[in-house]
C-alpha cells in the first residue's frame, strides 16, 4: 500500500529529531540493546495522550495497562521482580512525543515502552526506540509504518489494510452499498491510510468512489465537503476519523441533508462520540478490535476485573492496553534476557498468545492478525454486530 510522502518522512525525522533532544548525547550502545534492569524491579514506560483533543484513547488505555501491571505484581511480578511502571502525558503532540520516550528511555531506563494510540504519534516514537534499542509495542496503532521501523517494534492489533478490507466488505455485503464517499483528515497517518485502504479494497469489491473529501485535525466546519458528498449521492460514507471529529461531522452531515449510513474505523471509539453527535449518530457502525460480548474465558475474566477495579465497561482501547502489557509480561518470561535484542525477538516470536481481544501470533512484520467485529451505535449505546476476518489474499 503506498501512503503520502509526508509519512514516510516522518519517521526519519523522528530519528533525527531524536539525535538533537536533551539526554541523546550520551546513549546506551545500540548494539548492547537499551538498559538492563536494576534490583528488585523491571522498569517499563508508557506515553499515551492523557489530555489533548483525544485524551480518552489515553485514558482509557492506561487503565487496562495499570490493572495488567497490578494483576501481574499480585501474582509476583515476572521472574520474581515486580513490575515498576512511569507513563507520561504525550498531550496527543508529535514534539512531546519525541521528549517523553527519549526520556523514558536514557532517564528512567525502561526495558520497554508501550504506546501508542494515535498512528502519528507512534511514529513519533518508534524511530527514537529502534535507535536505542529498546522494544516499543503499540495496543492500537494500526498504521502499517508502525511497525516497518524496525525490528524494535510491534503491536498487538490489526493494521489498517485489514481494516478497510473489514468496513468495505461490511458495506458491500451488509449495507448492500455500490456508491461510496470518504471524508478524511488529511493530517493524520491514521486516517490517510485507512481512507486509501478501504477504497483500495471497495473498489476491488466491486463498489465506486463517487468522490473524496479532505478536512484538517481541528475543522470545525465541514460544509463544503458534505454538500459535494450529498450531491454526489452515495450508498455510505466513509469516515475515517476519530470521535473528536465524527460527531460534529454527522451532525452537519444530517443537517445538510446527507441521511444514508456513516461508517468509520476503530478511531470512532469513546464514550464522547454520542455525547458529540448526539442523534445524528444514532444507526452509524465502525469497525474496531473487540466487543463485550465476546465470551472466551479471557474476555469474561477481563470484563469482570475491569468492573471491580474501575466501577465502568471496558472499552476496545483499555482492553488493547491490556493485552499489550500482559503480552510484554510473557515476552519477558520467555526472553533468554531483557536486553532490548532478546526482549524484542520474544515479542515478535509470540504465537498463541491467548489476549482479551483475540488470540495473537505476530507475523512476519511483528503485527497481530486476528479478526475484527462491527459496532453499530443503537440508543447512545455500542452494539455488536458481526465480525469479519482479514483478507486472506
Amino acid at each position: 500500500m503506498t501512503f503520502p510522502r509526508f509519512f514516510r518522512a516522518l519517521a526519519l525525522f523522528g530519528a533525527l529529531a531524536a539525535l538533537s533532544m536533551p539526554g541523546c548525547g550520551k546513549k546506551d550502545d545500540p548494539k548492547d540493546g537499551g538498559p538492563s534492569p536494576q534490583g528488585d524491579t523491571i522498569k517499563i514506560g508508557a506515553y499515551l495522550s492523557l489530555t489533548g483533543p483525544t485524551a480518552t484513547f489515553g485514558q482509557t488505555t492506561q487503565d487496562g495497562i495499570l490493572l495488567a501491571v497490578k494483576e501481574r505484581n499480585a501474582k509476583g511480578g515476572v521472574n520474581g521482580k515486580k513490575i515498576e511502571i512511569k507513563i507520561y502525558d504525550n498531550k496527543g503532540e508529535t514534539k512531546e512525543t519525541g521528549t517523553v520516550v527519549t526520556r523514558l528511555i536514557t532517564q528512567d531506563k525502561v526495558v520497554a515502552v508501550l504506546g501508542e494510540v494515535a498512528s502519528t504519534q507512534s511514529l513519533a516514537a518508534a524511530p527514537v526506540c529502534q535507535q536505542y534499542g529498546v522494544p516499543m509495542i503499540s495496543p492500537s496503532s494500526t498504521n502499517p509504518q508502525v511497525t516497518q521501523v524496525g525490528p524494535m517494534i510491534s503491536r498487538v492489533c490489526f493494521i489498517d489494510p485489514d481494516q478497510g478490507y473489514a468496513g468495505a466488505k461490511f458495506a458491500i455485503d451488509h449495507l448492500q452499498a455500490k456508491k461510496a464517499a470518504i471524508l478524511y483528515d488529511q493530517k493524520q497517518a491514521y486516517s490517510t491510510g485507512l481512507a486509501e485502504n478501504f477504497k483500495e479494497w471497495f473498489q476491488k469489491l466491486g463498489g465506486e468512489i463517487v468522490t473524496e473529501q479532505a478536512y484538517s485535525s481541528g475543522a470545525t466546519d465541514y460544509g463544503a465537503q458534505l454538500t459535494n458528498i450529498r450531491d454526489k449521492a452515495p450508498d455510505v460514507v466513509y469516515i475515517p476519523g476519530y470521535y473528536t471529529e465524527v460527531g460534529t461531522i454527522a451532525k452537519q452531515a444530517r443537517a445538510r441533508g446527507v441521511t444514508v449510513p456513516l461508517l468509520g474505523g476503530d478511531g470512532w471509539e469513546s464514550p464522547k462520540l454520542f455525547e458529540i453527535g448526539g442523534d445524528a449518530i444514532e444507526g452509524c457502525y465502525y469497525t474496531n478490535h473487540y466487543a463485550p460480548e465476546d465470551k472466551r474465558p479471557e474476555s469474561v475474566a477481563y470484563l469482570d476485573a475491569y468492573r471491580k477495579e474501575y466501577g465502568a465497561e471496558s472499552s476496545a482501547l483499555a482492553a488493547l492496553g491490556y493485552d499489550a502489557a500482559n503480552l510484554l509480561f510473557d515476552a519477558m518470561e520467555r526472553a533468554d534476557s531483557l536486553k532490548g535484542k532478546d526482549l524484542a525477538a520474544a515479542i515478535a516470536a509470540t504465537k498463541g498468545f491467548k489476549g482479551v481481544t483475540g488470540e495473537i501470533t505476530m507475523d512476519e512484520n511483528r503485527n497481530a492478525k486476528k479478526p475484527m467485529v462491527v459496532i453499530q451505535v443503537e440508543n447512545g449505546k455500542d452494539k455488536y454486530v458481526s465480525t469479519i476476518n482479514p483478507p486472506t489474499e
